[in-house]
């Protein structure tokens, strides 16, 4: 996929618990969000899981939303979505990613 020029890639980064099967390859979890430089849409996600399919489901569920405006709803979908043992390391990637963001717009 090509990106349009007004698209930014930021990162959010969270430790993981050591029974997450995630902690036998990555030190920690890690999500890429790409999204409009203006309004902060959320265009597209990669993020590091064992499986591809973990990864796309979560990618489902964020993409749409707003960075800046929609963080409870999103951590709400994931809460109720995601029951995998890396809720709360996604939680909180998306919470630091946010935090870049807003930290760059400023």
């Amino acid at each position: 996929m090509i990106y349009e020029k007004n698209t930014i890639y930021i990162t959010g980064i969270a430790k993981i618990g050591s029974n997450d099967p995630i902690s036998d390859i990555f030190d920690t979890f890690f999500i890429g969000i790409i999204l409009d430089r203006n309004d902060g849409g959320i265009i597209d996600v990669t993020c590091n899981t064992v499986k591809d399919t973990t990864s796309d489901f979560i990618k489902s569920i964020i993409i749409g939303y707003n960075l800046i405006n929609d963080e409870e709803l999103i951590i709400n979908e994931i809460r109720d979505r995601f029951h995998g043992i890396a809720q709360k390391a996604v939680i909180a990637a998306v919470k630091d990613a946010r935090n870049r963001y807003m930290m760059l717009k400023q």
